[in-house]
């Protein structure tokens, strides 16, 4: 049977997401999904998930059958559903929703508040036009979804020491119409929109051993202070984990840093797990092998964290991956494409699925 993106996307997407869960269900055994797997081992995994996902039936059974919560990847940033000042444009993340609903799945929004996405016409209004772009942005976009969704990112990426800016915050609209403060206000106006969603606070960077990395965590570790010191409700910090081998790491001084996130009662996410593949050797065999080292050596360490509760990887098959995307844009005849992901593009398990499956069946309970 050959589903069309109307099928899915439009007035079939219940029929279509309950025919794929049962695709899914002959596909893989429960107990042998990452999903299942995760949560004998008290982990939430999931994957984010993208509108064209729902276009092809193979990649949208893969993704019900192995993830236990689905993260919208870029439907709901403000670029893309506010692409003009007085616009709204919903239906990619109503699709993924009700995708989403019919397989009984949770979906975790991405993001209210990023610095990064800015449409041109967000960056022409002056200061206090941006301060009503925000206020306007966060409660009628978490009003549309209230009820739909089990979290949000509700500020994504608050740190980049290279804007060079005090406290080594991300310049861009919202801390230019704000300050420091459009952290707290973006959170204290989500709970006020939907007070059952839970609110994560999602940063990147954190696994990376070098002097940028210490100020994003120190950074990091000062917010999470603040927001707790004046009463905003803080359920989860988010910690992407785009794991880049050719740069300097430390897990065990990444364990050292989740504990002091732990002592500061939150739960802790890594919320878009996946490797860089570029700088392994060619040959496919090998780079798989060290990109489920990597997989295997950074989950082994984060798992020994009580308060790690939700892994997330960046989609789940190469083809989807956000460097394969990037790759053939730069080349279209890229010959060696890459490999980030524990399914390849043909959504075959790869060794990187072993490995994870190691690591969390490893985690001591």
């Amino acid at each position: 049977m050959t589903l069309s993106r109307r099928d899915i996307l439009g007035a079939g997407a219940g029929l279509s997401a309950a025919l794929l869960t049962s695709a899914a269900a002959e596909a893989a055994p429960e107990d042998k999904t990452l999903g299942a797997i995760a949560a004998k081992s008290a982990i939430t995994f999931g994957t984010s998930i993208a509108a064209d996902t729902l276009t092809s039936p193979a990649q949208a059974t893969l993704y019900l059958e192995q993830a236990r919560i689905f993260t919208v990847d870029w439907a709901m940033v403000f670029g893309n559903l506010r692409p003009e000042a007085d616009s709204f444009h919903p239906g990619d993340a109503d699709a993924i929703l009700a995708f989403a609903d019919e397989a009984g799945l949770p979906v975790h929004g991405h993001s209210l508040a990023w610095n990064e996405s800015r449409p041109d016409w967000l960056m022409a209004l002056s200061k206090s036009g941006k301060q009503k772009a925000l206020d306007r942005h966060i409660d009628e976009t978490v009003a549309y979804f209230a009820g739909k969704l089990t979290a949000w990112n509700v500020v994504n990426e608050p740190f980049w020491p290279g804007h060079g800016l005090p406290g080594d915050f991300r310049d861009g609209p919202w801390l230019q119409a704000f300050g420091q403060d459009y952290v707290s206000r973006a959170f204290r106006r989500t709970q006020m929109a939907d007070p059952n969603a839970r609110l994560v606070l999602n940063e990147t960077m954190t696994e990376v051993w070098t002097e940028d990395g210490a100020r994003v965590r120190a950074g990091l570790l000062n917010l999470v202070d603040r927001l707790q010191h004046d009463g905003v409700r803080l359920d989860a910090v988010g910690l992407q984990g785009h794991l880049d081998p050719a740069r300097p790491h430390d897990d065990a001084g990444f364990v050292d840093f989740l504990h002091q996130l732990a002592e500061r009662q939150v739960d802790i996410w890594i919320t878009e797990l996946d490797v860089d593949d570029s700088s392994f050797p060619a040959d496919i065999g090998l780079r798989d092998a060290a990109v489920a080292a990597r997989y295997r050596d950074f989950l082994n360490a984060v798992l020994t964290v009580p308060a790690v509760k939700t892994i997330i990887t960046w989609q789940l098959a190469d083809s989807a991956s956000w460097y394969e995307h990037a790759a053939r844009e730069a080349n279209p005849d890229a010959t060696r494409l890459p490999r980030p992901l524990p399914f390849d593009s043909g959504f075959r398990k790869k060794p990187a699925f072993d490995a994870i499956v190691t690591a969390l069946k490893g985690r001591a309970l």
